[in-house]
């Protein structure tokens, strides 16, 4: 009988250990004899026998050590089996004392090791052909159903990874160097290398912060702290999970199914990645310390039987400091990738080049700065347009006049109706203004982002100023349009609330009234017109609860909504110097001017357009005169008072058609607005009387 050596089998430590084990195995194996073609039912009587064999089998193991036959193909005379083991290793013996045990007369077997996903999958297809009546009932007993469920759930925050490569001291320093990592990881490795061998395993010394802004470069690290550990002993499994949180956390990972992984990573490595949203803000690391508190502690419970490598921004050093808080006692290994300058830039883009077999020239190097600092993320990317070029105009030069889909995009123009809306309004250049730059700036995300350009999304609430009838709340409703149109906002709506809407009738209901609307909001916009009244001349009531909530909810959801205040200059000026708070939050702050004469008759030929009808030649000076003088009065409605004077213009031509000869009123009559449809205004002078006598 011969036997196949096992493929990926961790034996380096078969000594004694002061922890627990969980780790996952694939084992292929061929059986003695002839193929043979089995019908379903004589399939069906031999899976019946080895359900319970498997079951004894797992009792006499203390339910620590679960195998399965996963299929069988008697055909072939091949078989998969499939394993979970507790306390140890997968051992040959383990698995022969299995084949025994179900009467299975194998020739050969190999085994490897493999993630939990993998395992669940071969252990739901056990299941299907009956080798075990469930497979429920068995994650249950090795209590890991739970963390499957959890597992489904959080698959977008949750990765499992086997170790693939193991490389010798010389070969990782070497991989070390190539990588624009400071001394640490080279150090780290040499620390872990002069180790010497222990009888017995006590756990981990170390656990380890890895700072890195590029993920790629963070997992090529990662694996080579990784395989280092391995290969002498620290880590006994090759399989290692990783959990990803940004600063907000994440809920449905909570403490207790992160102890579960813990659990089900004995033996093993956890790595959790944490990012920030907003890099520069120091804020949202300190929003987030309670959470870290959770994951800190189970980590510290665990820290015996688990590695654990957090995985954080190198951009924000306020993030560590947090964690390192929340360590305790832990001893941490910080691991960082420092900036290439230089000939040490030259020589990574060198280095790329000779990986892809090409041979550089000088337009490569022509982007470095000898006084810039650069990235691996940064020269990657200055590598690979250099590529690109190199391969159209070198390798297939019939592709050499063709634009990148860069220049293409940043040609192209916003999407949607409202953009052309906006457009065609008169005037409100500094709103027009506003809205370029935003979508601007993210069409900059998108071009740029491997440039180094930032990617988190700026808050974008506002403040818009101006007197009655200046296009305030049409304006704000196109902007959501827009929003939404170019996928900077999710729904696009336009929500507004004033003070009635947002201030509860008793203590207390104000804060739940104002959250209420801004999740109605979501992916929208909530304009709040007449902002000041919240607190205007009622300092300390409820309004300032309404104030305090909205700052509030304007923090947590800046990802995928706009808030937009609206008023009066001087009040909302008044109204902003109140709560600095929430000045500090809004991104823009946008006037909208009074009309001009020759604005306000361009809005009446613009109305005129849209119903399509004509204004007669004297029309303008009439409607001239009517707009100067109405000006000067200080509730003047620019275009709203524009609007009602046009739509009364209406109704005088209607009474002006309907008095002439019916008959001979003609499609041009219809179509035509004179300068007498257009009423002058009453000017109502208001007397000042005196008390006392006069001269």
């Amino acid at each position: 009988m011969s036997k196949k050596q096992p493929i990926a089998c961790a034996t380096f430590m078969s000594h004694e250990r002061r922890w627990v084990t969980m780790m996952f195995y694939k084992i292929d194996f061929e059986l003695n004899g002839q193929p043979e073609a089995v019908e379903r039912n004589e399939r069906a009587e031999r899976a019946n026998i080895m359900q319970s064999q498997i079951e004894i089998f797992f009792e006499k193991q203390e339910y620590a050590c679960h195998i399965t036959v996963s299929n069988l193909i008697y055909k072939k005379q091949k078989g998969v089996l499939c394993a979970a083991v507790k306390n140890d290793e997968l051992t040959d013996k383990v698995i022969i004392d299995f084949f025994n045990e179900t009467d299975l007369n194998y020739c050969c077997f190999s085994f490897q090791e493999i993630t939990m996903e993998i395992y669940l999958g071969l252990l739901g297809t056990a299941s299907r052909n009956d080798y075990i009546l469930s497979d429920d009932d068995v994650t249950e007993k090795l209590n890991i159903a739970s963390l499957d469920r959890q597992m489904r759930r959080s698959s977008n925050h949750f990765s499992e990874t086997i170790l693939n490569e193991t490389q010798g001291r010389q070969r990782l320093l070497q991989q070390s160097e190539s990588l624009l990592c400071d001394s640490s990881l080279s150090q780290e490795i040499d620390r872990i290398f002069k180790g010497s061998n222990q009888v017995k395993a006590y756990g981990h010394p170390v656990h380890y912060i890895l700072q890195s802004d590029n993920r790629d470069n963070r997992n090529k690290m990662l694996k080579l702290l990784l395989s280092a550990l391995y290969q002498n002993g620290r880590i006994s499994s090759r399989r290692y999970c990783e959990v990803s949180y940004n600063y907000n956390g994440y809920d449905s990972f909570n403490e207790y199914s992160l102890s579960q992984l813990y659990e089900s990573c004995s033996g093993g490595t956890v790595v959790v990645s944490f990012s920030e949203n907003d890099q520069n803000d120091s804020d949202h690391a300190r929003t987030g310390a309670d959470f870290i508190s959770e994951l800190c502690e189970v980590m510290r419970k665990a820290r015996k039987s688990v590695l654990t490598v957090f995985c954080l921004p190198k951009s924000s050093p306020v993030t560590k400091d947090v964690f390192l808080e929340h360590l305790g006692a832990v001893t941490v290994v910080p691991i960082s990738e420092e900036p290439a300058f230089g000939d040490r830039a030259r020589n990574y883009l060198r280095r790329l080049a000779r990986a892809q077999g090409v041979k550089p020239d000088k337009s490569l190097y022509r982007p470095v700065d000898d006084g810039k600092g650069y990235s691996a993320a940064n020269l990657s990317f200055i590598f690979d347009e250099w590529y690109d070029r190199h391969l159209k105009t070198k390798v297939y030069d019939q592709y050499a006049d063709l634009e990148t889909a860069n220049k293409h995009a940043a040609l192209a123009k916003p999407k949607g109706k409202a953009v052309d809306e906006l457009a065609d309004m008169i005037g409100l250049r500094e709103s027009k203004a506003v809205i370029k730059q935003a979508l601007d700036y993210y069409k900059a995300q998108k071009l740029f982002r491997e440039k180094g350009f930032t990617s988190e999304r700026p808050a974008m609430h506002m403040v818009f100023t101006g007197n009655p009838g200046t296009a305030k709340t049409t304006v704000a409703r196109l902007f959501a349009r827009i929003m939404k149109d170019n996928g900077l906002l999710s729904v696009g709506d336009l929500y507004e609330v004033g003070r009635s809407d947002l201030v509860g009738k008793y203590v207390g209901w104000t804060a739940d009234i104002v959250k209420r609307k801004f999740k109605a909001a979501k992916g929208s916009v909530l304009f709040i017109d007449e902002a000041y009244s919240l607190v205007d001349d009622r300092d300390g009531l409820y309004g300032d609860e309404a104030i305090n909530t909205i700052v509030q909810e304007m923090e947590n959801r800046r990802e995928d909504m706009v808030v937009i205040f609206a008023g009066y200059p001087d009040k909302m000026e008044g109204f902003l110097q109140k709560n600095p708070g929430l000045r500090s939050r809004i991104a823009f702050h946008v006037p909208f001017a009074d009309y001009t004469a020759d604005e306000l008759y361009q809005i009446t030929e613009l109305m005129a357009v849209q119903k399509k009808l004509t204004l007669d030649e004297g029309v303008r000076e009439k409607l001239s005169c009517v707009y100067e003088t109405e000006m000067k009065n200080g509730d003047f409605g620019n275009g709203r008072f524009v609007r009602n004077l046009f739509e009364k213009a209406l109704m005088r031509q209607a009474s002006r058609l309907v008095s002439m000869d019916i008959d001979k009123v003609t499609g041009n009559d219809i179509g035509l607005l004179l300068p007498d449809d257009f009423e002058t205004p009453q000017v109502v002078r208001i007397e000042t009387r005196r008390i006392g006598f006069a001269c």
